[in-house]
């Protein structure tokens, strides 16, 4: 099955790195992470957990005065 090896050349991932213990290049183990959830993306959660159902808005809106 030739898919495999398409699938491997599709991501640039460094095959040797630099290792400080050894002070030079060696083959390392590479994991790709996820990028976190954001902050703002929590609160907004949150919130609008707080607004569902009955109660109304949560927080005071601003009232302009005259």
């Amino acid at each position: 099955f030739r898919g495999d090896s398409t699938l491997m050349t599709m991501v640039n991932v460094p095959k040797r790195t630099f290792c400080k213990k050894c002070g030079k290049h060696q083959p390392h183990k590479m994991t790709r992470t996820r990028k976190a959830k954001t902050l703002y993306a929590q609160a907004k959660r949150h919130f609008e957990r707080r607004r569902s159902g009955y109660g109304g808005q949560t927080k005071p809106i601003f009232q302009k005065k005259a």
